[in-house]
């Protein structure tokens, strides 16, 4: 094994680890239990991330990153923007039946309340997930919608609504309290609000 590949191998085994104890304790858990599951010590937790919060913030990125990849998939090109969010929404709804549904939010509660807990990671948290999500702000710009083109504007804004949309019903969905929000559902609503923010009359003079 070369030394790229043992530092990657290293930087996995944390990861996996720390997505095993944070989704359990949150902001109380131990950089030594998450280095010890990892067959590792503390020192590679500082040499790989730089510090606990730097190993959080990673694990934000690798638990996101591929999810955006398969929304890339998803939402092809050519489709109008309400088309897209359609197929977005129903992708979404799909995710909800995931075997790691739940793992998932579990997570994602667990880093809401880190985020709380410690301002500094929260901001860095934010970061990298707004980072991430600029994949689905480039996804919609450049669609066309009533009559114009989405700028870059338009599509972060509109991308800061969805999320708010879905992070809501998914959690609904996943925890039982919306058993009769299906993919239609889904998709009914996520057009519902992309008419009701009026995105191309709004910014109409948006970069």
């Amino acid at each position: 094994m070369t030394r790229a590949e043992a530092k990657e191998r290293n930087r996995r085994a944390l990861l996996d680890a720390a997505f095993e104890v944070v989704s359990r304790d949150g902001y109380r858990a131990r950089l030594e239990e998450i280095a010890e599951r990892a067959e590792l010590t503390t020192g590679a937790v500082y040499s790989l991330f730089g510090s606990k919060n730097g190993l959080i913030v990673a694990l934000v990125a690798d638990h996101l990153r591929p999810y955006y990849e398969e929304i890339e998939q998803a939402v092809p090109a050519g489709l109008d923007l309400l088309e897209a969010v359609d197929a977005f929404a129903r992708h979404y709804r799909r995710g909800c039946d995931a075997p790691d549904a739940r793992a998932g939010l579990s997570l994602q509660i667990t880093l809401l309340d880190m985020a709380l807990h410690d301002p500094e990671l929260g901001a860095r948290l934010a970061a990298s997930v707004r980072a991430q999500e600029s994949h689905l702000v480039a996804l919609f710009a450049g669609r066309p919608y009533k009559g114009g083109i989405v700028t870059l504007c338009q599509a972060r804004r509109l991308t800061t609504a969805l999320r708010a949309l879905f992070v809501g019903l998914g959690q609904g969905v996943t925890l039982g309290l919306a058993p009769d929000a299906d993919e239609q559902y889904f998709a009914d609503t996520a057009r519902a609000l992309v008419s009701g923010l009026s995105l191309v009359e709004r910014d109409a003079d948006a970069p």
